[in-house]
């Protein structure tokens, strides 16, 4: 399994823009590959910063690339 900084990495080189955590795990999430929330998050619901729908494809592409979706 690739790290976020791996990944980050990756999108940088292919798609010319450099990644924010918070866009991977939102990412990562929507397909099921996050462990769970964190038991101190305040609000369980929310998203602070959810991945914008167009840098979306570019982190989708770049987890298959490390076999991970």
């Amino acid at each position: 399994m690739a790290t976020y900084k791996e990944i980050t990495e990756r999108v940088r080189r292919t798609d010319g823009f450099v990644t924010q955590t918070c866009w991977i795990a939102d990412v990562k999430a929507s397909h099921g590959l996050t462990r769970g929330q964190s038991p101190n998050r305040i609000d369980p619901g929310s998203k602070v910063k959810p991945c914008p729908p167009e840098k979306r494809a570019a982190i989708e592409r770049a987890l298959m690339h490390f076999e991970m979706v």
